[in-house]
């Protein structure tokens, strides 16, 4: 990941403030406790194979997280990766000790899961959030902009939350007086969902939905209608500007065409 896309302190405020960030910075620190008090109750046997599991466990952490830092173009995504890759080795690790602690440890990440989600990414950037209505109103009105790129997003959808910084860092780079973009929350608007052909049930993969629209017809839209024939990949900022040929759009606006 590129040290611009995101500034790392941002991250390191909301584990305190988020719940969904702090419950887990205090799971994962309470296994440090528990491995100090341990050593004192497991057979040396038991101590130095946990020992030798755990360098192991800690260079393999890094190692993936040295291949995700490259590849996610997102720090949600990438906060997403790493805690879940803890969470195994974690596990993985409580096993050596007791399987209790195993069972306890899978509980509490489970009672995070359901109590808490992951934030999304709050800018906007130059997105404009919509209702419906003045989406609708937006398309129809003939002094607004000939396209306009919409992303139909839900806060329930993990796949929303892991690339909700890359719609709104499109719009700074390619909003201009042909080109606007905007964002409609299904969860605030799920009848919306019907009226765009969106299935908003997070099996069937179409959250977040990315529509654009010309004089108030659609052209395009990312998944197509046939995305259950192959997997959607993870969306990218590189992804939607090739699908809707966003570097065209801006060329044509800069030409004057």
């Amino acid at each position: 990941m590129d040290k611009k896309r995101s500034n790392p302190m941002e991250w390191l405020n909301q584990m305190v403030g988020e719940p969904y960030y702090f419950f887990h910075f205090l799971s994962f620190f309470s296994y440090f406790i528990v491995r100090s008090s341990a050593s004192n109750v497991l057979s040396p046997q038991i101590t130095q194979l946990l020992f030798y599991r755990e360098i192991q466990a800690v260079l393999a952490f890094f190692m993936l997280i040295a291949y995700k830092l490259a590849r996610e173009e997102t720090w949600e995504a990438f906060i997403a990766d790493t805690l879940f890759v803890g969470k195994i080795f974690l596990i993985a690790l409580t096993l050596i000790m007791d399987y209790h602690l195993t069972l306890w440890y899978f509980v509490v990440f489970s009672v995070i899961y359901v109590l808490t989600q992951q934030p999304p990414y709050e800018e906007l950037g130059s997105a404009s959030k919509l209702t419906p209505l003045q989406l609708e109103a937006l398309l129809t009105e003939g002094n607004t902009s000939r396209f306009w790129l919409v992303e139909f997003r839900a806060s329930f959808s993990s796949s929303c939350r892991r690339a909700s910084r890359c719609f709104p860092e499109l719009s700074i780079t390619y909003s201009n007086k042909n080109l606007s973009f905007g964002i409609v929350d299904l969860g605030l608007f799920p009848n919306a969902a019907e009226k765009f052909g969106i299935s908003p049930g997070g099996s069937m993969g179409q959250l977040p939905t990315y529509i654009l629209f010309e004089n108030a017809i659609e052209v395009s839209r990312f998944p197509e209608f046939n995305f259950e024939a192959t997997p959607t990949p993870p969306i990218t900022k590189r992804l939607l500007a090739r699908h809707f040929e966003l570097d065209w759009h801006l060329l044509e606006y800069v030409n004057g065409k």
